[in-house]
């Protein structure tokens, strides 16, 4: 039996005026989960997340946490603590007064506050003698970390986070992305996270839920929302990829055939489950991961191959990235592992070659 959701959404609609800001949006969260919102400006996604923590209320739909309907009920009272991205920390009260307030709030004893500001410092790893420090006297990743203390002190069901590490710096970032794992990991409670941060949203969710002018476009884990984008939006936008035209010829239980003006010998065949479902005859994207494509010999036996020219490289240390077109003009992008020589020049004439198994095929769209 499949255990009920601690958060379900259903048929949210919000509209400013005549904007439509959410238009149908349907969600189950599970318990002890670690799920992004990810998506561009104004695609809904922190308006979402406001309504959830109850700071603004929907045009319709329904919004239960653990099966209780939240209309009417203000953010005060529901069981959720939100982080926000600017973290609105009081700047006249010391460490400690900033993580007990919600508890202060709650009249519980001074004693009783102490002990659990405690519990927080240790949780967050912060040092005890910031206790006594207000927040100007904090990095920004002290800062960051006296935040979560504080939503995480009254013990909520649901930690909401809006973009709270936008404003760090690249280094930082990272080494709070991972205090994030190991927190949500330690604790248990269910992480609803909004991010602009691609990368982050990889590294951190159990799910991702790739948002789009006010609905939800895919929700998967990352690995299906990377390898398996429902259209060519959400392949573009989680990462950069490879989507080359070609025509579907026929299908069976199996298989289904296409053509290709670009790929060596014109014709093939893939699995039926490399397809998206419902795609029939006609014009189709094959969407390829750029470190999936590698350079090979023209007689190389390899499933799908192409001709092309090297026209940029780009150098990132741990990887190298190629733009790459072929004679009829198709871009490609080719990742590769870092190195110390670069296996294919600028201007060089090269053949590309990638696996069946790496094909996923897709329905033509805006991307």
């Amino acid at each position: 039996m499949t255990a009920a959701p601690i958060l379900s959404i259903t048929d949210v609609h919000k509209s400013y005026g005549t904007y439509p800001a959410l238009s149908g949006v349907s969600l189950d969260v599970r318990h002890g989960e670690f799920i992004a919102l990810v998506g561009p400006s104004g695609c809904g996604k922190t308006t979402l997340l406001k309504q959830v923590a109850g700071f603004e209320d929907t045009t319709s739909g329904i919004i239960r946490i653990e099966g209780e309907d939240m209309e009417g009920v203000p953010a005060a009272l529901r069981p959720t603590s939100m982080v926000f991205q600017k973290l609105a920390l009081f700047p006249h009260m010391t460490v400690a007064q900033n993580i007990g307030f919600p508890l202060k709030l709650r009249k519980l004893d001074q004693s009783t506050i102490a002990t659990k500001v405690d519990e927080m410092i240790r949780l967050m790893e912060l040092k005890p003698e910031y206790l006594k420090r207000y927040p100007k006297a904090l990095s920004g990743g002290e800062q960051q970390r006296v935040a979560l203390a504080r939503s995480m002190i009254s013990s909520p069901k649901l930690l909401l986070l809006d973009e709270p590490l936008s404003a760090l710096d690249v280094k930082l970032k990272k080494v709070l992305q991972a205090e994030l794992k190991r927190l949500h990991r330690s604790v248990g409670v269910t992480f609803v996270h909004v991010t602009h941060d691609l990368e982050e949203a990889m590294m951190l969710a159990d799910r991702i839920c790739v948002m789009r002018a006010g609905k939800i476009l895919q929700l998967g884990e990352p690995a299906d929302i990377y390898y398996r984008p429902a259209d060519p939006f959400v392949a573009g936008f989680i990462g950069e990829t490879n989507l080359m035209p070609i025509t579907l010829t026929g299908r069976n239980a199996e298989q289904v055939s296409y053509t290709s003006d670009e790929i060596v010998d014109g014709e093939g065949s893939l699995p039926t489950a490399l397809v998206t479902e419902g795609l029939g005859q006609g014009p189709a994207l094959m969407n390829v991961r750029p470190e999936l494509i590698r350079r090979c010999d023209k007689e190389a036996d390899v499933d799908c191959k192409l001709a092309a020219t090297i026209t940029e490289v780009f150098t990132k240390g741990g990887t190298v990235q190629y733009r790459a077109r072929s004679p009829k003009g198709l871009e490609l992008a080719i990742e590769i592992q870092g190195t110390s020589h670069l296996p294919m020049q600028l201007g060089e004439d090269v053949w590309l070659g990638w696996a069946k198994k790496d094909i996923w095929v897709l329905k033509p769209g805006e991307a």
